[in-house]
């Protein structure tokens, strides 16, 4: 009886409770959002032109993905762009068969580990459907993310996702799941991305081995599901012209970015992506300089001289691997939030800018580097050598690689066409105590040290570590990548 008596006082309290609040209360809605900024204050041209650079860190990868997305919207078919890029019609996606290409400059630092893929979605039209083939015991692993370039979630051998079809699906559909369909991805954004990636051993018998694996990679509107794996093809799909109107090979990345049009495209992004909780009043507060612009020709070209600004002060600093990540030791810098960077929106910048399409830590863990172990900037004119000790090559589950890059953060020219070192190479030497050491310079080292040759150009040049599906000692921190160590080239 006491357990009753207890009870019904808590009830009887409950009751009391909810009398006691006024009835309006209880259908009273959410509280509003407090006043945001009052148009047609007169805005001096300091305040416009520091409010823009912020506004310009803020939107330049949406910008940048909504350009992508304008380029593959007049793609006519799945082909090679320039030769050297996969691209695809909106809603689908197009494979490569082998390593990507050095001349491609459509993405800065290009991974030379996996056979890789590539798609734009537009999900306002209709869902996508994307296969995944049997891979065996080959590391893969999808990328899905949004327009902000976060991640959708995950698709993956880490993830344990099994072979079938799956489908993504823009932030308002409501649909009904076609029976088939294994799993659902919601983006935030209409505007969304697929790339797909198989590891592959730098191996005449895996590129046999992987073809019909990739042949089973493909992503295609919903209206098209029929239940059935479809295949391709993917060494006969025709050479187009670079949808980007540029040329591969040759200077930097794409100029995904024009900052002198920055704010006339930027309109079409605040409706394109809507704001994350809480972000509405800094959307309120650069709406206020877009409404300002549309009505005062003087605010809209201050504002387009700071985004001229912003990129050549601001962005050509973040686009340093040294400045897209938290220093972790030895010189090297690892970013810690990829993919997943809610409101941090220097890192999202800095790795739009440096290295774009980054996974989430949890699928590849990335570190750059820049300088050697006495803090000299790295130089083809040096020779260098990174040792790992016994043991003490990178955690993972996947693959690890060291690639080099130039200072534009693509693939440098070499006589023997190598690119990067690691899991995929198979005749690597070990030395005798069990340690690796990799030796990265210009000039072509002795023959017994060729096999574990990074070839350097002759400027200025970077390193980057990928280390795929890492395991705890890396995603907590306990692992570090070994210095460069400046040495004599032989």
């Amino acid at each position: 009886m006491a357990i009753l008596s207890t009870r019904s006082a808590i009830a009887a309290a409950a009751l009391l409770l909810m009398l006691s609040v006024p009835a309006q209360a209880a259908s009273e809605p959410a509280a509003k959002l407090p006043p945001g900024p009052v148009a047609g204050t007169s805005l001096p041209q300091s305040y416009v032109h520091n409010l823009a650079k912020m506004a310009y860190i803020w939107g330049w990868p949406m910008v940048n993905i909504h350009n992508r997305h304008m380029v593959f919207s007049k793609v006519p078919e799945n082909g090679l762009g320039d030769g050297v890029l996969p691209v695809a019609p909106l809603n689908r996606l197009t494979m490569l068969t082998d390593y990507i290409q050095p001349e491609e400059r459509a993405v800065a630092t290009p991974n030379q580990d996996v056979v890789y893929g590539f798609g734009i979605l537009s999900l306002e039209k209709e869902p996508v459907i994307f296969q995944v083939p049997d891979f065996g015991n080959r590391f893969w692993v999808y990328q899905l993310g949004d327009q902000r370039t976060d991640t959708l979630g995950g698709a993956g051998r880490m993830y344990g996702t099994k072979p079938g079809f799956y489908m993504v699906v823009g932030p308002d559909w409501k649909g009904k799941t076609p029976k088939g369909v294994r799993g659902v991805y919601r983006s935030s954004t209409n505007i969304a991305y697929i790339i797909p990636r198989a590891f592959l051993d730098d191996t005449a018998e895996d590129r046999r081995a992987v073809q019909p694996v990739v042949s089973q990679i493909l992503a295609y509107p919903l209206s098209e599901f029929d239940g059935r794996m479809k295949t391709r093809d993917w060494s006969k799909i025709p050479k187009l012209s670079d949808p980007a109107g540029g040329k591969q090979g040759s200077g930097a990345e794409t100029q995904w970015v024009k900052p002198e049009a920055f704010f006339k495209e930027l309109p079409a992004i605040m409706k394109e992506v809507p704001p994350q909780r809480g972000e509405e009043a800094l959307y309120a507060w650069f709406q206020s300089l877009l409404d300002a612009a549309a009505k005062d020709p003087a605010v809209a070209d201050t504002l387009a001289k700071a985004a001229v600004e912003a990129d050549k002060e601001m962005m050509t600093e973040m686009h340093r691997y040294s400045r897209a990540g938290v220093p972790v030791g030895n010189g090297w810098v690892a970013p810690m939030n990829g993919a997943e960077f809610g409101t941090d929106y220097y890192s999202r910048a800095a790795a739009a800018k440096a290295n774009i399409f980054v996974n989430p830590r949890r699928e590849s863990a990335y570190y750059g580097q820049e300088f050697d172990a006495g803090n000299a900037r790295l130089n083809g004119a040096n020779a260098y050598t990174i040792t790992f000790p016994k043991g003490g090559l990178p955690p993972v589950n996947g693959f690890w690689s060291l690639t080099l890059y130039d200072d534009a953060h693509f693939f440098a020219p070499n006589e023997i066409k190598r690119y990067s070192l690691g899991t995929k190479n198979k005749d690597l030497v070990y030395n005798p105590d069990g340690s690796l050491t990799l030796y990265v310079q210009n000039a072509r080292p002795a023959a017994g040290k060729l096999a574990n040759w990074l070839p350097a150009p002759k400027g200025d040049f970077e390193l980057f570590i990928r280390a795929y599906w890492p395991k705890a000692e890396i995603l907590q921190n306990n692992w570090t990548p070994p210095p460069v160590q400046k040495a004599s080239a032989n």
